[in-house]
């Protein structure tokens, strides 16, 4: 049985005590008191706890059927998503032309990660319209706009991204799909697509396919692909839906988790496309999408694992095994709950020190996405790209982790399928895969991000760092427990850096062989900052004399467990990375 409550404590702190929006420059931010995302914030809790929640398992039990051409969406999904439409989420922080409520990225981070926690697959099908949105809103016209965004913004259409073929995933230059141009100025889009979440399903009476596919005179490569919009059912002049297009969901594909959205194979035979931006320009429009929707991805990481988490502390309290070694802590009863021996706490912990450390990260990342879109600040703009890859990298692997983890505390009842905890493991492990598998991602960023614009924005970071310590090296608690564990991790970071200028150019193999490494190393370090602005923020909170001590008591033991029991990773990262690319690469590939 599984039982999720929003942490809406948690956000609040990271919002108004870490981060302090309400002080912050950004347009929108001013408005952002804490009784104002208070409200937004219990809103959507109850949304996610009482209507998203209780179908999770049903979606995973019963998953997508595909029945002539439609797919039927589990029990209670189509009276959910009207739930979610009623409730205007979708548009939370789209713009007010187009019928959002146009407030701040950061509010509509906070809200998707507990609808994520409480149903990944269910929050899907609105999050990947939240994304056809905003690139349509991006290079669309502003026809495509008036069009399109108010209908998929209230979720009466949804949207998709179609991206992958059978023989190319990755490596989008092997595409196939043809599009060809038409004497009105639309497209024949021809070709197949697979692992399309959310490409066909019976929520909405539309849905709007955002499709990479080639078109004559771009040459080889990714030069030659462009983007295009697809509806299901065309649309008449007067807005409203028309003819069938010739797009249909071929098979669903079956899955190891997220079982409640329909992934399915998508064939266009010939369907009427319309250019979305620049003719060959494609990729360029997908890349605007990337940085969120991978924040996003990144979130579903920590989301996921903090369900598991939930349910596990739960578990660990009641469920009674052996003694104390140090003495009876139940003794009326025929054994201790399994919370008071010290490898569950060890495993509750790092479950704990993550997901509250990962959670502050993204919602930092998603204020500098806000600061980038509505400052246009190219600076805050070039940091978050950093981050991107970091954040999605590893917070899905740990997310990952956390929910195996979070199985391994009920023993064998974990493996049983009653009691719902493989589900999480299941769900969060498409996370590392999609929107660029993390190897990727780690080559991305060793390969393109360290060094973007001269190694601009590493060194910004590393700035970042090396001024929060200098600033409050005076608190001699914080120096001890979080400063000095967090300047040693950062010169990790440093050297790692220095050793990929130093050999990367000579022996680019020696670079990418650390990449995986490096990524975790600068994951860490992102979590160990987080930790230490979070210190700060409770102890001054337990200084002011706060009503909840024994929540910021909480934050700090967390804190500290985290600067002394998983930050030190980033020494072993580095003796990997240093190592070089001769451990990886000695053996032939004939030799395996």
């Amino acid at each position: 049985m599984q039982n999720y409550t929003a942490p809406t404590k948690d956000a609040q702190f990271v919002l108004h005590e870490v981060l302090e929006i309400s002080k912050s420059d950004i347009p929108g931010y001013a408005d952002l008191d804490r009784d104002f995302t208070d409200a937004i914030f219990d809103a959507a809790g109850k949304v996610s706890s009482e209507i998203l929640a209780p179908l999770n398992a049903v979606g995973d039990t019963e998953g997508c059927h595909l029945e002539n051409g439609v797919v039927r969406t589990p029990k209670g999904f189509k009276q959910a998503f009207e739930a979610v439409k009623e409730g205007g989420w979708n548009g939370l922080d789209l713009p007010e032309e187009y019928g959002g409520q146009g407030l701040p990225y950061l509010v509509g981070t906070v809200v998707g990660e507990f609808f994520v926690s409480g149903n990944m697959a269910f929050n899907m099908y609105q999050g990947l319209t939240h994304g056809a949105i905003g690139a349509i809103l991006t290079h669309g016209t502003d026809e495509q706009k008036t069009a399109y965004v108010p209908k998929m913004l209230s979720l009466e259409w949804t949207g998709t991204m179609n991206l992958t073929e059978a023989h190319c995933g990755t490596d989008l230059g092997l595409m196939r799909t043809k599009a060809e141009p038409q004497k009105d100025g639309s497209y024949k889009i021809t070709g197949e697509k697979i692992f399309i979440s959310s490409g066909e399903h019976d929520l909405a009476e539309n849905i709007i396919h955002l499709v990479l596919a080639k078109a004559p005179g771009g040459g080889e490569g990714t030069k030659g692909i462009s983007l295009f919009l697809v509806p299901k059912f065309m649309l008449k002049a007067d807005g409203s839906l028309g003819a069938r297009n010739a797009v249909a969901c071929g098979k669903l594909e079956e899955k190891m988790g997220i079982h409640g959205n329909s992934t399915c194979v998508m064939n266009f035979d010939g369907a009427t496309g319309y250019l979305l931006g620049d003719l060959h320009k494609g990729m360029r429009a997908m890349f605007t999408m990337m940085n969120e929707a991978r924040l996003g991805v990144g979130l579903q990481g920590y989301s996921v694992a903090e369900i598991a988490y939930q349910n596990a502390l739960a578990y660990a309290k009641d469920r009674l095994q052996g003694r104390a070694v140090t003495g009876a802590e139940n003794p009326d009863g025929p054994a201790d709950p399994l919370i008071v021996h010290p490898d569950i706490r060890r495993n509750l912990m790092e479950q704990k020190s993550f997901v509250e450390g990962a959670r502050a990260f993204t919602y930092w990342a998603a204020e500098l996405i806000d600061r980038s879109h509505r400052l246009n600040d190219e600076d805050a703009e070039g940091l978050v790209s950093l981050m991107i890859p970091v954040l999605k990298g590893f917070q899905t692997d740990k997310g990952f982790e956390a929910a195996v983890n979070a199985q391994q505390v009920y023993g064998g009842h974990g493996y049983i399928e009653e009691q719902g905890m493989s589900q999480f493991a299941r769900d969060a492990r498409i996370a590392m895969i999609y929107e660029g598998a993390n190897g990727v991602q780690a080559l991305d960023l060793v390969g393109r991000k360290i060094g973007q614009d001269g190694g601009k924005y590493a060194m910004a970071f590393f700035g970042l760092v090396k001024d929060f310590i200098k600033e409050n090296e005076g608190d001699a608690a914080l120096k001890a427990q979080f400063l000095d564990p967090l300047k040693a991790a950062s010169k990790d970071l440093q050297a790692a850096s220095m050793f990929f200028v130093e050999k990367g150019m000579k022996n680019p193999n020696a670079a990418l062989a650390g990449a995986y490494d490096f990524m975790h190393l600068f994951g860490h370090v992102c979590l160990g900052l987080m930790w230490a602005r979070m210190a700060k923020a409770a102890q001054a909170a337990l200084a002011a004399g706060a009503e909840d001590a024994a929540f910021y008591e909480a934050k700090l033991a967390t804190g500290r467990f985290y600067m002394a029991r998983q930050l030190p990773a980033t020494a072993l990262h580095l003796t990997r990375i240093l190592s070089g690319d001769d451990p990886v690469m000695a053996l032939g590939a004939e030799a395996f």
